[in-house]
């Protein structure tokens, strides 16, 4: 479906205000400048809204397209912010203006390649798309989880997710901060890698929550005197280290 700029950006708009209350109606006041009359219109003749009144609702088609313009969006941040290194400052103006290029198809290539990445940079969740569904690794992505590596594996902390502050400090302490070298050591019983000149062990979660540029694998560093995190490993025995 051809729709201009300002069109996608008011039925993102619409979708992101209605998210958790599908079928809302969103006043026009309280959208963006692109509530322009014409670009109303342009929705309306589309089959997209509805208007009821001064506010405008998501047609069930309206909303699936809208949660759609959102996902390319986020997936432009993450390419922008993960890959071509664009500065936190020009990533959301950038993403603005790539979002419409990226068309359906396209931004499915560009989820498997950053590792079917679940939030933006800014946390905002990302809409699955078919191919987070199906799980496709037909490409070797540019970001995963460090829980998805391989020992041996290595690369730079692209960014780290997880809404437990205690252990964010406890990572930022030791170093693991995004643009940080790190490498895989063990992934049983529990994640063993190396950042700088400490070896950190975390569980699983933890392990989820830090995203990794990936590069060419790298020989497993030699082994240290752990740092924990003051969290169990799996199950199963420890190692002596």
């Amino acid at each position: 479906m051809d729709l201009t700029d300002q069109a996608e950006e008011l039925l993102e708009s619409l979708f992101t205000a209605t998210r958790d209350n599908p079928g809302a109606a969103v006043a026009i006041s309280r959208l963006p400048e692109a509530a322009a009359p014409e670009v109303i219109e342009e929705l309306l003749t589309a089959s997209l809204i509805a208007r009821h009144d001064e506010s405008l609702a998501l047609t069930e088609t309206g909303r699936a397209e809208g949660e759609g313009i959102l996902r390319r969006h986020c997936l432009a941040e993450r390419l922008l912010a993960d890959v071509l290194d664009v500065g936190e400052d020009l990533v959301e103006e950038a993403a603005c203006r790539f979002e419409h290029i990226i068309r359906r198809g396209i931004d499915d290539r560009i989820c498997t390649l950053l590792g079917h990445p679940k939030f933006c940079p800014h946390g905002t969740p990302i809409p699955p798309g078919p191919c987070c569904l199906e799980n496709l690794e037909s490409a070797l992505p540019v970001v995963a989880p460090l829980a998805d590596l391989s020992p041996g594996a290595s690369g730079r902390i692209a960014y780290i997710h997880t809404k437990e502050r205690a252990t964010l400090d406890k990572l930022i302490a030791m170093g693991a901060l995004p643009g940080a070298e790190v490498s895989v050591i063990q992934t049983f019983p529990s994640y063993v890698f190396q950042v700088g000149q400490t070896q950190v062990a975390v569980d699983r979660p933890i392990a989820e929550s830090i995203y990794v540029r990936v590069g060419q694998p790298a020989a497993p560093a030699p082994r240290r005197r752990r740092r924990r995190l003051g969290l169990r490993d799996h199950a199963g025995p420890r190692r002596r280290g």
